[in-house]
């Protein structure tokens, strides 16, 4: 019978601090939650093994990116279908998160059956990505897309509470 992997309070520290810079050092980590090298180093590859640490990127500052890019279109999109079996909720969804310029995926409810954010370098883009997604799905009956003017805030960071 396998054992079921319980977080103590390190373990939820460990996960607090990753999330706000996975760049730290094993050894600055190990200092900060006050345990030696070796035992930080064990508990978050136990950690990577449990899965909840599912992967570790680096986050791209938008505005020093756009200076190099230009800035980009981001925008917010309700998708309702005609149909909302669970294969064709499944059919579109396979074919929106396979898509690069979509960033985030969610089904929802009530209302839109999904809320896409998406990232294209500019409007044509966009238009390609419509019609990528959208257009050429029959299923899709309604689209509201709503483009972002300003990012007031963009978090990755999830609660951790470990009382």
């Amino acid at each position: 019978m396998e054992s079921v992997f319980i977080p103590d309070a390190i373990d939820w520290q460990l996960l607090d601090l990753l999330q706000r810079d996975a760049s730290l050092s094993n050894q600055a980590l190990a200092a900060r939650v006050h345990v030696s090298p070796p035992t930080c180093l064990r508990r978050v590859r136990r950690l990577q093994e449990s899965g909840l640490i599912e992967r570790q990127v680096a986050l791209l500052q938008p505005d020093r990116l756009a200076a190099l890019q230009g800035h980009g279109l981001s925008a917010i999109v309700e998708v309702s279908l005609d149909r909302q079996g669970a294969e064709h909720l499944d059919a579109f969804q396979a074919r929106a998160v396979q898509d690069g310029a979509v960033q985030q995926c969610w089904r929802v409810s009530p209302g839109p059956d999904f809320v896409l954010v998406v990232q294209t370098r500019d409007m044509p883009q966009y238009l390609a990505l419509a019609q990528r997604l959208f257009t050429q799905d029959a299923n899709v009956r309604n689209v509201k897309a709503f483009f972002a003017t300003q990012r007031a805030k963009f978090e990755t960071k999830l609660p951790i509470s470990h009382t």
